[in-house]
């Protein structure tokens, strides 16, 4: 462990707000080891060591002073691993970890006491995995940090017009938008991420990046006590390499999980708690997200304008849709939405995508412009319906983990910070004041988040039905019933049950990409800034490996090859002359398609070493 955490020696700067606990930073960016001989850097560590240099406010960028009295806190050793104790852990430095982070140092302070709160974060920075449409409901933002607006916070651009098209292949028809973004923004939730990791660390957060944490610690009663981080320097062959560094438990009194959706380890806390039972959720729907960030032409350029699609090129028995903002320097963010649960194995959403950038609409605003960035994730969709009981014995799950995004407004910041910050308001209740964790349930159906989606239960459910009665039922709700009709609908077959055979299903021929609109998958992901170590186990694990040659691709004509937007899975011809399936897992998005589409739910999305994965900055 020493060498990837340094100690903050007694010579180190003074924080009031530290009441002299001790610290541990993660050495994580530097190529050599860190050693005990070693002194810290004169400026402030962690900042500069999770947050790179370009977009983000000189302010922040300032070293912040530390307790003069720090030293390790609690550090064990068992097996060879090292232990750190906190009060709150959070898994995840995502807009729900960090609101709930800073949510609990507001607490500390108002009522004069301290809590040590620590944030894992597998990216190599804050943000660095963080990408969203987004236009940005300030409503959660307006109650956590009221004086953002003073405080140089990179929401810049207020929405200025509402734009919907029913899209056929050459036409855009206006329809009336059912989408109300007056008072709201559009941003890069990347940079707003990184600009609350700023907030956080002001405060007295510790934010780890680069640390992947790999598994849940139980005590001796099945209570969670904090998580594992993944082992590094691990080779392909499962070797010890010369840079081996053992992971890490750290642990906390309440620990949070916040890792987005489909977060591996809160998958396993739902089952292993049953947590949906618990509350009769229904099972979690899911869509991908595939988006990129153009810049173009000043004179096609509309700073706020917001466009909202519906149709081509997904078929009618397919649910998704595009958008396209305008954001500030001459920027658009395009993306298209492609619901999980649709039935053709040979549907491609990397390829819908760019096809979408032919339409005659789109084309038109993205000509003689150029892509800066590309990335892709899966959200979720069940809303209301599939919402777990989020508390379990050790903390609760938060966010887009547990599944709060509004679909018929496609908005889910705002709802995942507001979970964040209840969570945390329970966390210091049980910790400092004698109450516990329930409470975080209680309140979460008090606030506006459960008005919310409550209202808008039936909208994405409705489009089982195919796209003209989806939009029948969604305009009744909208403007009549305004969600209060007296039943709730249901979701149909999980995503990975959804996939029809092959044989029932016609091949869909894509166009080659013409290297100005459309791109081939090698050329995005370089746009994406992935990378990973190649000689380090993949992270992408087949439970069964016959599976794939003996099913998938005899049956479903190798989905795996058309729903990954990274070309992670591809067929190749082995020694023999036989297809065999080989997985790129040097190229993942941690999108997580793959764990929720595959036919047989044979592939497992595992975390790989801390600081792999995309690195975006404009997403």
């Amino acid at each position: 462990m020493h060498r990837f955490l340094l100690k903050l020696s007694s010579s180190s700067f003074t924080n009031p707000l530290r009441n002299s606990k001790p610290l541990i930073l993660p050495r994580l960016l530097s190529s050599s080891p860190v050693t005990a001989s070693e002194s810290p850097p004169p400026s402030h560590p962690t900042t500069n060591r999770f947050l790179s240099p370009s977009g983000y406010p000189d302010s922040y960028r300032k070293s912040r002073p530390f307790s003069s009295n720090s030293r390790v806190r609690c550090i064990s050793s068992e097996a060879g691993r090292e232990c750190i104790e906190y009060d709150v852990l959070i898994i995840g430095a995502g807009p729900a970890g960090l609101s709930a982070a800073i949510r609990l140092k507001q607490l500390c302070l108002e009522k004069n006491t301290d809590l040590s709160v620590c944030v894992v974060e597998k990216g190599a920075e804050v943000g660095g995995h963080i990408i969203s449409g987004n236009v940005f409901e300030p409503l959660a933002l307006d109650e956590l940090l009221p004086h953002w607006r003073q405080e140089q916070a990179p929401i810049e651009i207020p929405a200025s017009s509402d734009k919907f098209w029913f899209l056929t292949k050459n036409r855009a028809i206006s329809l009336p938008s059912p989408f109300d973004n007056k008072g709201n923004y559009v941003i890069s939730l990347s940079q707003l991420v990184r600009w609350l990791g700023g907030k956080a660390e002001e405060l007295g957060i510790e934010i780890y990046p680069g640390f992947s944490a790999t598994e849940v610690l139980y005590d001796a009663s099945d209570k969670v006590v904090g998580i594992a981080t993944k082992d590094m320097g691990i080779s392909k062959d499962g070797s010890k390499k010369e840079t081996f560094q053992p992971g890490v438990d750290i642990k906390g009194r309440v620990t949070l999980f916040a890792e987005g959706c489909r977060g591996s380890l809160s998958e396993k806390i739902i089952k292993k708690y049953k947590l949906r039972e618990e509350v009769n959720a229904q099972h979690q729907t899911y869509a991908l997200g595939i988006k990129e960030v153009w810049e173009i032409d000043e004179s096609k350029h509309n700073p706020g304008e917001v466009i909202h699609t519906l149709g081509w090129p997904l078929d009618p028995k397919t649910y998704g849709g595009s958008f396209l903002y305008h954001m500030n320097d001459r920027q658009v963010a395009l993306g298209l939405v492609v619901a999980l649960n649709y039935k053709n194995p040979f549907l491609n959403p990397y390829e819908e995508f760019q096809k979408l950038k032919h339409h005659p609409a789109i084309k038109r605003i993205l000509e003689g412009g150029t892509v800066l960035q590309y990335g892709a994730r899966t959200l979720n969709e069940g809303g209301f319906q599939s919402i777990p009981y989020p508390v379990f014995p050790g903390g609760a799950i938060i966010g887009c983990s547990a599944g709060f995004l509004n679909v018929p407004k496609i908005k889910g910041t705002h709802t995942a910070m507001k979970s964040g910050m209840l969570a945390a308001e329970a966390a210091f209740g049980a910790l400092h004041e004698g109450s516990n964790m329930n409470t975080y349930w209680d309140n979460l159906r008090d606030s506006w988040v459960w008005k919310e989606l409550y209202a808008a239960r039936n909208y994405r459910p409705a489009f089982e039905y195919g796209l003209i009665p989806g939009l029948a039922v969604s305009a009744m709700e909208h403007y009549v019933l305004k969600g209060k009709v007296p039943f709730t609908l249901k979701h149909g077959k999980a995503d990975h049950e959804a996939t029809d055979l092959a044989r029932k299903c016609k091949p869909i021929e894509y166009p080659k990409p013409d290297g100005v609109l459309s791109f081939d998958v090698p050329t995005s992901l370089y746009r994406s800034n992935t990378n990973h170590d190649h000689d380090q186990p993949s992270h992408l694990r087949l439970k069964d490996p016959k599976i794939p040659e003996k099913v998938n691709l005899p049956e479903y004509a190798a989905p795996e090859s058309r729903y990954c937007p990274a070309r992670v899975y591809e067929y190749v011809e082995d020694e023999e002359g036989k297809p065999k399936l080989q997985i790129n897992a040097q190229n993942c998005l941690h999108c997580k398609a793959c764990d929720i589409k595959d036919p047989k739910q044979n592939i497992e999305w595992t975390v790989p070493e801390g600081g792999g994965g995309p690195a975006y900055s404009l997403m």
